[in-house]
């Protein structure tokens, strides 16, 4: 995980100096970006023509046996600022730095024809910015997915100047800030931005296919969804045993899961720490997505190498976070409150409710499914040490954190947004308790790991919302097809760099192995009824294909599982008073 920060601005004839409607904002972004890479920080400005260009990026050493300095610079006067993992496309050894590896390869680039082959060959999460010297050309983008953040502040009439970065200075009049698009990569010729002026410079900003020329490239896009309409296809009666129409397409599954999973957790550099740390955690809930995620690390990668993906010294850290919610305690102890009319309601709400009397738990749903998955995992894999780590959050605590994640998800400014949001900043953090085994005492513990795997992906992917089960049923399949494409379409526009925005505050990397580009592809390519069955209860037929594989590798609790949102699961929704009955996707209010 890397942090990037770049600006444009005329220059200023008098003093030659930033001018100073950046002064303030420049600092605060540049200490942001630095918590996304405490390893290293540096910057580089040039002069181009009227044209003053800044580089700025930090570095969180997660490839290579030393440590790289950003952004990178070769002695052709390129320059590339880099927020990314490669991990197919391009032959990165385990001593190499991937910026590095990128860096030459896009030496030999001479048009945007070139740069925008060269991303399309590699997968991987991705956000960069690219100076080429000899056309004086700025090239810029994300990986087709969205998976890193990168955000853009175009020049306006108050701020007459052009920003990118991973991260923003919350609600700031320094800048206006938007996601920037993953539909195409993007490109300025600074020789004819030099002579616009500040606020024309958007002008001179062109959009660059990812597959320019009509060349295929493996990774400019993710597939289409297959369009075939089943005819009547069998119903699998139980997990218990895999049918004809499934058995290759459940191996194959497993295999690609599997193939991801390794390649994102193989390699993490070894830092100054105590032997036997864990470099790896999963974001975890005990449901299907986390639990298979969990495994698969933990397996012998026979089909890549005759080792365990994780190496077996290694623990594993399972991070489950928890809140204390005054809504869930206010029912739990007056009964539903918030299902009352409007009047009676505010009556019941006049007086607050007595702490004093109430004993806080933290048995919110993902603790209790997390507890029993972490038993399943013991059982099948023994020689592993699995932490499971209780991240229990007082409310206080949640509410002092919350004007940070705010600032951090900006320009994400929903209810939901700020439930998701401060439900990863607590487990991203990594502090909290574990027990050696259920019936030990609880024990302080922070998680060392820098990498934390995500099980995001495969409801949109296998069909796991329960949107999927309501199109089917108000028009079949072709429904279903529909939806799921549509889900493959908004996944760069969803969550994603909301969530790198959060998680990477403290210096830490999450990795989505269901959002490879080569799974992703293999699943919307296979026909609908091999993915999912609408026509089947709750727990069976959504994401069947992923609950017929988890069984098939044993994990017969996690495999028939229902979906559960995070935020419901670790109860951080809607906790502030008035926020009860509050829709998410309404959007916060300004303080």
């Amino acid at each position: 995980m890397c942090g990037i920060l770049f600006s444009i601005q005329t220059k200023d004839p008098a003093s030659g100096d930033r001018p100073n409607h950046l002064t303030n904002l420049f600092p605060r972004l540049t200490s942001a970006i630095a918590a996304r890479g405490p390893d290293a920080q540096d910057s580089v400005q040039l002069d181009v023509a009227q044209l003053i260009l800044t580089f700025s990026a930090s570095e969180l050493r997660l490839r290579g046996e030393t440590l790289v300095t950003q952004p990178h610079r070769d002695a052709d006067g390129n320059l590339l600022c880099w927020n990314g993992e490669i991990f197919e496309g391009l032959n990165v050894a385990p001593d190499e730095n991937d910026g590095v590896k990128l860096l030459s390869a896009l030496a030999g680039c001479c048009n945007a024809y070139d740069v925008s082959s060269a991303f399309g060959a590699i997968e991987g999460p991705y956000a960069f910015l690219y100076y080429h010297r000899s056309t004086n050309t700025l090239y810029f983008g994300r990986d087709p997915l969205g998976r890193r953040s990168l955000l853009v502040h175009h020049p306006d009439a108050a701020n007459p100047y052009f920003v990118l970065s991973s991260v923003s200075a919350g609600l700031d009049p320094g800048h206006s800030l938007e996601e920037l698009s993953t539909a195409h990569l993007f490109a300025i010729d600074l020789n004819v931005a030099a002579g616009l002026g500040d606020v024309k410079l958007q002008s001179c900003i062109s959009s660059v296919p990812r597959d320019i020329g009509g060349k295929s490239l493996p990774f400019a896009h993710p597939s289409a969804v297959n369009r075939t309409i089943p005819n009547d296809p069998p119903k699998v009666e139980s997990l218990d045993s895999i049918p004809p129409h499934l058995t290759v397409a459940v191996d194959e599954l497993i295999v690609h899961l599997d193939r991801s999973v390794m390649l994102r957790v193989r390699d993490i550099p070894h830092r100054e720490t105590a032997a036997g740390e864990a470099r790896v955690a999963v974001f975890f809930s005990g449901g299907i997505d986390s639990t298979m995620v969990a495994f698969l690390a933990d397996r012998r990668g026979s089909l890549f190498q005759d080792c365990r993906h994780v190496p077996p010294e290694e623990p594993i850290d399972l991070l489950n976070v928890a809140f204390e919610n005054p809504r869930k305690l206010t029912v739990q102890v007056e009964g539903n409150v918030y299902g009352l009319p409007k009047r009676e309601k505010k009556q019941k709400l006049r007086d607050p409710l007595d702490y004093s009397t109430v004993k806080v738990t933290y048995d919110v749903p993902d603790r209790l499914t997390g507890l029993q998955e972490v038993e399943e995992l013991r059982r099948l894999c023994p020689h592993r040490t699995w932490n499971f780590l209780e991240i229990n959050v007082p409310y206080e605590e949640s509410q002092s954190a919350r004007a940070a994640v705010e600032a951090l998800m900006y320009p994400s400014r929903t209810v939901m947004d700020l439930s998701l949001a401060i439900a990863l900043y607590f487990a991203a953090r990594g502090v909290g308790q574990v027990r050696p085994h259920a019936a030990a005492d609880a024990q302080p513990y922070t998680s060392p790991a820098r990498v934390l795997l995500n099980g995001l992906g495969s409801d949109e992917l296998l069909g796991g919302y329960g949107r999927h089960r309501t199109a089917f049923k108000a028009a079949g399949w072709q429904a279903v097809i529909d939806e799921l494409q549509t889900e493959i379409d908004r996944i760069p526009t969803r969550n994603l760099g909301r969530d790198d925005r959060v998680i990477s505050s403290w210096g830490k990397e999450t990795r989505h192995p269901f959002l490879s580009l080569s799974l992703v592809n293999f699943l919307a390519e296979l026909p609908v009824h091999l993915k999912m069955d609408p026509r089947l209860e709750a727990g069976l037929g959504e994401k069947l294909l992923l609950r017929l594989a988890a069984r098939k590798l044993g994990l017969v609790e996690a495999s028939s599982r229902k979906k559960r949102a995070m935020q419901f699961g670790s109860h951080s929704a809607r906790m502030a008073p008035g926020e009860g009955d509050r829709k998410g996707d309404l959007m916060l209010e300004e303080k």
